[in-house]
This record gives C-alpha cells, structure tokens and sequence, in this order.
C-alpha cells in the first residue's frame, strides 16, 4: 500500500489525537485547555488554523472520539460508515496546494475551515484509503492490556501488537520471561 507524505502526516496525527483521551480509568485528557490544543496545533504543524477558543476545543474533543470510534470498529463497513459521517460533516473540500515548501498534496478541508473540521477531513481521508485499501484492520490498539492506545501497523505482516515495543511490548515480554523462570525455579 502506497502512502503519501501528505496521508503518512495525517495518521500520525489522528493517532496521537485519539490517545489524548482520558482512558477508560479516568487518566488525563491531552486536550484539557486550549493552551494543550494549540501545543497539538504547533507540534503537528497544522495549517491554516486561526485563533482557537473553547468552541473549538470541545468540537476537536469531539471529532476525537468519532475517530476513537473508528479505530474500535470491528469490520470495514462500520469503519466506512463512521468516516463517511466524519467526512460529510467537515464539509470535505478538495484541493491541491504546495504551503510551506512541501510539494503538491491534497487538502481536504474547506479554506478557512475550524481546526476540528481540518483535522475530520484531512485524517478522515487518510483512514478511509486504509479501509478503500482492504486495510482497516491495521488501525489498531495496543494489546498490552494497561494502554489501549491507538496506531496504525504498518508492517509488513500487519503483526504489530503494540503502539511500541520499546515500551509496552518490552515490559510484557519481561513479565511473562520472569513469569516462565518463576515457574522453572519452582
């Protein structure tokens, strides 16, 4: 499957946008004021967006459970389905552009639209080539069953368990070691 610059940009964005959620336990949510969403904003170098407000806060709050949705869907229509609505509510728009020094891509956010509308249109698109692909269930979560984040395997055998092996795949791999030479020294 062939991504683009421009696609590779926006799964990285949904994905560290979904695991700003609070988890299910109560954690911390990454978007807690609009100084959080404006240091999402400039990490992620997203364009076009002018001054944020508490309208926009809860709207990107929003899109990032829609988009938790769709990384917890269990077979492609209902992934399709959920990123059609996403889509059709950002007012999809597309166009060419070359901002910044990038080559040519496509937005697919309207000028001018609200960051939650860009984020819905542009990383909406990027996920439904995944699922246009026959390749949706490579929008995953993490199997450790203390992180539940979400990412996106892009491995070859589409065999990633983690959203990262140094940390979560690692620290299971040592438990159950410790566990098996547990059992050996009786």
């Amino acid at each position: 499957m062939l991504i683009t610059h421009d696609a590779r940009c926006a799964l990285d964005v949904v994905v560290d946008l979904v695991n700003t959620a609070p988890d299910e336990d109560g954690g911390e949510d990454g978007l807690s004021d609009i100084t959080a969403l404006a240091d999402f904003v400039r990490k992620h170098d997203i364009s076009d967006v002018g001054v944020l407000s508490e309208f926009d806060l809860s709207a990107v709050r929003k899109v990032r459970g829609r988009f938790g949705s769709i990384f917890a869907a269990t077979d492609p229509r209902a992934a399709a389905g959920l990123i059609n609505e996403l889509v059709a509510a950002a007012g999809t728009t597309p166009r060419l552009t070359d901002h910044d020094g990038h080559g040519w891509h496509v937005h697919y956010f309207a000028p001018g639209a609200s960051v939650a509308d860009h984020l819905a249109a542009d990383c909406g698109m990027a996920l439904a080539f995944f699922v246009v692909a026959g390749e949706q269930e490579r929008l995953r979560r993490c199997e450790a069953p203390d992180c539940r984040h979400a990412f996106v395997d892009l491995s070859r055998n589409r065999s990633r368990r983690y959203c990262d092996s140094r940390t979560c795949g690692n620290r299971l791999h040592v438990a159950a070691y410790r566990a098996r030479r547990k059992e050996a020294t009786g």
